[in-house]
């Protein structure tokens, strides 16, 4: 698992990279407020229902939670799935929303 900023990510997202970004928050969170990415829960990938994740094993997949510790805990779960290149989001949509809030 590598981190990036969420300044990082938005450089890339503006520069429209095809980036794989996955929500683990749950659906109340991600309907208030989302940055784009596919929601996944938590919960499912604690419970290895990664099947619609499975095409992504062999490519960077970015992760992003509210903080950036459920999205740590998303990445250390794929990793032991096999996914091979996770990255964690720092801060998570906290800090986007800091950083960000009146640009969105």
């Amino acid at each position: 698992m590598k981190n990036i900023t969420v300044e990082e990510l938005k450089a890339r997202l503006d520069a429209g990279e095809k980036i794989n970004l996955i929500d683990c928050r749950e659906p109340n969170e991600y309907a208030e407020f989302n940055i784009g990415g596919k929601l996944v829960p938590l919960g499912k990938i604690q419970t290895m229902q990664t099947e619609e994740l499975d095409d992504l094993k062999e490519e960077e997949v970015i992760v992003h939670c509210r903080s950036g510790q459920r999205s740590m805990m998303a990445c250390m779960f794929l990793d032991t799935l096999g996914f091979t290149n996770t990255v964690n989001v720092t801060g998570g949509i906290q800090a986007w929303q800091e950083k960000f809030a009146a640009s969105k």
